[in-house]
């Protein structure tokens, strides 16, 4: 196993992928590792649809919004992964939403994705967070049931090229300290 910050500094955004297929069995790590992600009162509202088909590929593809870098990613990686979450479960006791943000599922899904992300990285396998889509569309062709959003698409394979480092900002451009 890799040392964690050398996996977070080395993950990029990965749009153009390799034939090569990822294996099942690496799949399952990486499912192992996000069944451990935190949520909202251990409410695990995530769901993952696990997309091979060629087909149920491209129709996503034409629900990615025009501009977006990661189209062509959609349909080229071997694996693409929607990832949706179940509404009214993530920042809920007793049916009510205490908290001034609400439904919480985003929240729990933007942990899990990033937990995915870095296990992917982890066995050198690239990711990129698809966001930019007609999500209402896309659900359809996955059958989503009601009570559940597609939040994300993400396309999971081998790099077929290497990425340099994007700019970070500075710890002491975003560190504050007691009070903003």
């Amino acid at each position: 196993m890799s040392d964690i910050m050398e996996v977070i500094k080395e993950r990029r955004s990965i749009r153009t992928y390799d034939v090569k297929d990822v294996s099942d069995e690496k799949l399952n790590t990486i499912f192992e590792a996000v069944r451990w992600s935190p949520s909202w009162a251990n409410t695990q509202c995530w769901e993952i649809v696990v997309i091979r088909d060629k087909v149920i590929k491209e129709n996503l593809r034409e629900t990615i919004l025009p501009k977006n870098p990661a189209t062509n990613a959609i349909t080229q990686a071997p694996v693409l992964l929607a990832v949706c979450g179940k509404l009214n479960s993530s920042g809920f006791y007793n049916n009510e939403a205490p908290t001034k943000f609400k439904d919480w599922f985003m929240f729990d899904l933007g942990i899990f994705t990033q937990t995915l992300c870095l296990a992917a990285q982890d066995l050198g396998i690239g990711t990129v967070v698809v966001g930019l889509l007609d999500h209402d569309k896309a659900k359809k062709h996955i059958n989503v049931p009601e009570g559940y959003e597609l939040v994300a698409l993400i396309p999971l394979g081998y790099s077929a090229k290497s990425s340099s480092v994007p700019k970070r900002r500075e710890i002491k451009d975003f560190i504050h300290y007691n009070t903003f």
